[in-house]
């Protein structure tokens, strides 16, 4: 069995578990929410998958491939425009020089609107998150990081560029720079200071225990990422009486 019919029929049992109808994930126009839409159109057929496109002060160009996604994989797809509930909340909170804590409110605001239609259609919200991205925290605690079931988590991004190609994913897509869209021009090897390849084959040679021949001050750099976001990939702390 091929990775992607191991990972459609672990989508299948977990919906079967779980007594769904289906499936909804937010479809940015990226290479990750593309593949995970593909998976599961493979998994339960396209008419129980429902996309969600969420622009929240996006490029245009996120939502026109995310069309072209949903078009591609005939799923039915909802537009859910948050630009005005950004602005709203961030207006109503405390002036803040931090870009960052206000780019955030973008996936936690998506992470309502997937479980607002998770809840109404008795679906499960796939997440889009990969194993790169979890293990050195790129994601957002609550936000693209809330999810019920996540298909890519096992893959490294490259892995998950791969997928995208066996799964026929459009090629604008996959050759996109990755981007979480959190502010123009952003994009996610900017941001964590380091390539995606690179990033890989440093987390893998963690992973095996052997780090020797690998730069020493990615390694350190990359140890550092994971130790600092462990708590996003963890339940809160409970405070247990004795």
């Amino acid at each position: 069995m091929t990775l992607r019919h191991e990972i459609s029929a672990w989508l299948r049992e977990n919906l079967a578990l779980a007594g769904g109808d289906g499936f909804v994930f937010g479809l940015s126009g990226g290479v990750d929410s593309a593949a995970v839409g593909a998976l599961a159109v493979e998994a339960v057929g396209s008419k129980s998958v429902l996309a969600a496109i969420l622009p929240c002060h996006s490029a245009p160009i996120d939502a026109r491939l995310g069309r072209a996604v949903a078009d591609a994989y005939d799923m039915p797809r909802v537009t859910v425009n948050l630009d005005d509930a950004f602005s709203d909340l961030v207006e109503n909170l405390p002036l803040t020089q931090h870009r960052l804590a206000a780019a955030n409110i973008k996936p936690r605001l998506r992470m309502i609107a997937l479980y607002y239609l998770a809840q109404t259609n008795g679906y499960l919200v796939l997440g889009s998150g990969n194993r790169t991205e979890r293990k050195v925290g790129y994601f957002t605690k609550y936000g693209d990081g809330g999810a019920d079931l996540l298909p890519l988590g096992d893959l490294y991004k490259t892995e998950v560029w791969d997928l995208a190609r066996d799964l026929g994913v459009p090629r604008e897509v996959i050759e996109r720079p990755p981007s979480a869209g959190l502010w123009p021009g952003q994009t996610d090897e900017d941001e964590l200071g380091i390539t995606y390849q690179k990033l890989d084959r440093v987390l893998q040679a963690i992973a095996v225990g052997d780090t020797d021949g690998v730069d020493p001050t990615a390694v350190e750099q990359v140890e550092h990422m994971i130790l600092r976001s462990a708590h996003k990939r963890a339940l809160p702390p409970m405070f247990e009486r004795q």
